[in-house]
């Protein structure tokens, strides 16, 4: 199965990040869901749409459902040079110790855009 990750296209940092990963790409092995625009997939899989924005999902290569560094490392797995990254995370048992640094990020990221109704699960 092709990996998916799901990502808020409303997110200036966001859009750069996907934009990056979607450039190295070229063998179109992830597929790239907005979830500012394309809320019934999320549905489907059982993510709600305030915890998608507060935290990354994918779905990785088997289907399952997967969140914060490990979401990271399942599109990593797909794209030229990150994939060497995953298998150095995933073979150092690295991958509590960056989501425990993500948590903190996405947090921030979240307070960020959705302070002040930004955010279409606020309105």
């Amino acid at each position: 199965m092709k990996p998916v990750m799901f990502f808020d296209g409303g997110c200036p940092l966001c859009q750069r990040e996907v934009a990056h990963y979607r450039a190295l790409d070229r063998r179109n092995r992830v597929s790239w869901i907005d979830i500012s625009r394309e809320t019934p997939v999320l549905e489907e899989q059982g993510i709600g749409r305030d915890a998608a924005m507060k935290r990354l999902h994918a779905l990785d290569e088997r289907g399952r459902v997967v969140s914060g560094a490990a979401a990271f490392v399942a599109v990593w797995r797909q794209l030229p040079v990150y994939r060497h990254l995953a298998w150095l995370v995933e073979r150092g048992g690295l991958v509590p110790f960056l989501d425990r640094v993500y948590v903190r990020f996405a947090a921030w990221r979240f307070r960020r855009r959705c302070d002040g109704n930004a955010c279409p699960s606020r309105r």
